[in-house]
């Protein structure tokens, strides 16, 4: 996806306030708003796949306790990989650089290379917080006739929420930061604010464009701890 380029973009602080101040960043195809509704939907639709693909997995591994050695590897693989090679290998080979709706350029291999980045911190949380859950109540929970499937969905689940919940937390913040790199393939998001800016030579543009990824970033980091706290069924001692 292609970017304007912006006249706005002094150095320091004044020349970012004029950019936030200047209409034109909020208007038109490459404003704010529509960037941001496509930064949204990336990061949503790629964190929903390794949800999909690594959350099932984790979740039986962790309840059958095996699989330790695959979930280690996967998480080192994970953090080994460079994103940004990655996405480069993707779009130039296996998925090519076509358009795919609002996905934009190279969209396939975007949510790809985003969702894989997504895949670790997801199977890990999951499959550490299934296999911590006390043994003592997951047998007392046997004693009483619960079969595996009711065990699972009501003494397993509910006690391994907190550290599942940490687990998406880590994967949406990771990939709403790493989204960015979807402008480097001509692709959609936030992150063609911060090329754009680059290219033009214009500072404030890129420290803008960074500003707006990392107060949203901050703004789910926040939720999600609400959220963590709100499922997790210890109660809380208050003083």
């Amino acid at each position: 996806m292609g970017a304007e380029t912006s006249p706005t973009g002094g150095g320091g602080v004044n020349g970012v306030i004029d950019w936030f101040r200047s209409s034109e960043h909020w208007h038109g195809d490459y404003g704010v708003p529509v960037l941001l509704g496509q930064h949204v939907l990336l990061t949503l639709t790629s964190v929903l796949i390794a949800i999909a693909v690594g959350f099932p997995l984790a979740l039986w591994l962790g309840h059958r306790h095996r699989g330790g050695i695959l979930v280690i590897n996967l998480t080192n693989i994970g953090r080994a990989v460079p994103i940004v090679a990655l996405l480069a290998l993707f779009s130039l080979s296996v998925f090519g650089n076509s358009y795919l709706g609002p996905y934009g350029r190279s969209g396939l291999a975007t949510l790809v290379t985003l969702a894989l980045f997504a895949l670790p911190p997801i199977v890990t949380a999951t499959y550490t917080a299934m296999i911590e859950v006390d043994p003592d109540v997951v047998e007392a929970a046997r004693g009483m006739g619960m079969s595996e499937t009711t065990l699972l969905r009501r003494v397993e689940l509910p006690l391994a929420a907190p550290l599942i919940v940490s687990g998406l937390r880590l994967a949406f913040v990771q990939v709403w930061a790493t989204a960015t790199i979807a402008a480097l393939v001509a692709g959609p998001g936030l992150g063609n604010i911060i090329t754009r800016g680059y290219a033009n030579n214009q500072t404030a543009e890129v420290v803008s464009g960074s500003l707006i990824v990392a107060f949203f970033a901050l703004l789910m980091e926040i939720g999600f701890l609400g959220l963590q706290r709100a499922v997790d069924p210890r109660p809380r001692v208050t003083v």
